[in-house]
C-alpha cells in the first residue's frame, strides 16, 4: 500500500487510517467526523489530497488533445484559469471527472481522482498516441512526485496569505498562480476545492512536504485550523451537492444524466469523444436523472438502496447518503426515472423493510 509524504503526521495525530485508492489514508482524527466537518464550514481545515493524480500535457498538440478528451470547452480557458470537466468514455458514460489547469496554449495540468489514475493515464496515452504525443515527452504522469494539501473553509485564504507575499485572498474561484509559498521557491496555488466552503489547494514536490505541512498549520493556528480526514471530505462534498466518481458518476451514466450538462459544452470546435451521443441525449431528454433528495421519515440512505414510487415500484437507486452534520437532516443523491426528477417530487427510499418518504430538493443542502 502506498503512503503520502504526510502519512507520519496523520499517524502522530492519532488518525484512524484505512486503505483508499491504494493509499493508507486518514479517515478521521480523534475529534471525529462531525467536528471536522463543522470546522471546515465555520473556520478552516486541511486535507491531505496527495493521492490525487496529476498529468502534464505539453506541446503544440496539447490543446487539441485536452479538447478531444474533455466535455468542457477548453477554448474558453485563459492562462491561470481552472476548469471542472470530465472524460467521456466511448460507450456513453464517464471515465472520470477532473480539473483542467491552463498554464499556456501548449501546457495543461490535468488533476484526476486517485482511484482512477491508471485508467485515466491509459486513456490519455491512447488518444495522445493518435496525435503523435508520447509519454515522457509531451505526456507526463507526475502523480508520484507531487504532494497536495487542500486548505478549505471561509478563513483558509486569510490564513494562507501569511505564507506568501503574493496576493491570494483576492483570487477568484477556479484560478491559480505559481508563487513562492511557505519558504518554498514555487508551488501551484489554486482556488478550487470540493467542500462548498471556499479555500485553496497547494501543490508542491514531495521533498517540500514537511516544510509545507508545518507552515500551513502554524499559519492557521490562530484561526482554529484542524486536520480533516476522508470521512468529512465525503460529508462536505455531499452536503455541497458535488459528484463523487463511483457514486454519482461512473462508466455507465452520461454527464447529461448526472446533472453535469453545465460542463458538457456543445459549442463549435468542441468535438469531444461521443459528442453526438450526448447531444442527442440532451435533445431527446434522458429517461433517468441524478437528483438530490431529503428524507422526511427517520432513517439514512446508503449507496445501492432502491428508490420507489408511492406504489412500491422501483424507480431508481441511491448514489450517496448521509446525515448532514450541519443541518441534522438525512440527505442523499440518486438516479430516478424521468417524471420523478422535478423539485419537490415525492419518492421513497427502501431501507431494509421500510419505505421512507423523501422529496427531491435543490443543492447545496445547506
Amino acid at each position: 500500500m502506498k503512503t503520502t509524504p504526510f502519512t507520519h503526521f496523520h499517524e502522530a495525530l492519532g488518525a484512524r487510517m484505512a486503505p483508499f485508492a491504494g493509499y493508507n489514508m486518514p479517515i478521521e482524527y480523534p475529534t471525529g467526523i462531525k467536528e471536522e466537518h463543522l470546522n471546515v464550514r465555520n473556520k478552516l481545515g486541511v486535507f491531505d489530497v496527495s493521492h490525487m493524480g496529476e498529468f502534464w500535457i505539453k506541446g503544440p498538440k496539447a490543446f487539441e488533445l485536452v479538447q478531444k478528451l474533455t466535455t468542457n470547452d477548453v477554448a474558453a480557458l485563459i492562462d491561470g484559469k481552472v476548469q471542472y470537466s470530465c472524460f467521456p468514455n466511448d460507450k456513453g458514460g464517464i471515465v472520470d471527472d477532473l480539473l483542467v489547469y491552463r498554464f499556456s496554449a501548449e501546457k495543461y495540468l490535468l488533476v484526476v481522482n486517485a482511484a482512477n489514475i491508471e485508467k485515466d493515464w491509459n486513456w490519455v496515452v491512447k488518444y495522445g498516441a493518435e496525435l503523435g504525443m508520447k509519454p515522457g515527452v509531451e505526456l507526463e504522469n507526475a502523480s508520484d512526485n507531487i504532494c497536495q494539501l487542500a486548505i478549505q473553509g471561509p478563513l483558509a485564504l486569510k490564513a494562507m496569505q501569511k505564507l506568501t507575499s503574493e496576493n491570494v485572498v483576492d483570487m477568484e474561484y477556479y484560478t491559480f498562480k505559481e508563487i513562492p509559498f511557505a519558504g518554498i521557491d514555487k508551488v501551484i496555488f489554486s482556488t478550487t476545492g470540493y467542500t462548498g466552503s471556499g479555500g485553496c489547494e497547494v501543490y508542491a514536490y514531495n521533498k517540500d512536504a514537511e516544510k509545507l505541512w508545518n507552515a500551513v498549520f502554524e499559519a492557521g493556528a490562530e484561526f482554529g485550523i484542524q486536520p480533516i480526514g476522508l470521512g468529512a471530505r465525503d460529508t462536505l462534498r455531499l452536503e455541497a451537492g458535488f459528484c463523487l466518481y463511483g457514486h454519482e458518476i461512473d462508466d455507465d451514466h452520461s454527464p447529461i444524466e448526472a446533472g453535469l450538462g453545465w460542463i458538457t459544452k456543445f459549442v463549435p470546435g468542441n468535438d469531444f469523444i461521443m459528442r453526438e451521443y450526448h447531444e442527442k441525449l440532451k435533445a431527446d431528454k434522458p429517461t433517468r436523472y441524478m437528483k438530490p433528495f431529503e428524507i422526511i421519515d427517520r432513517g439514512i440512505a446508503r449507496q445501492g438502496y432502491p428508490i420507489e414510487d408511492a406504489e412500491g415500484n422501483e424507480i431508481g437507486v441511491v448514489c450517496s447518503g448521509t446525515v448532514s452534520p450541519l443541518t441534522g437532516k438525512s440527505i442523499g443523491t440518486g438516479y430516478v426515472k424521468s417524471g420523478f426528477h422535478k423539485l419537490d417530487s415525492e419518492i421513497f427510499i427502501r431501507v431494509r423493510n421500510k419505505a421512507l418518504k423523501a422529496k427531491i430538493v435543490k443543492t447545496p443542502f445547506f
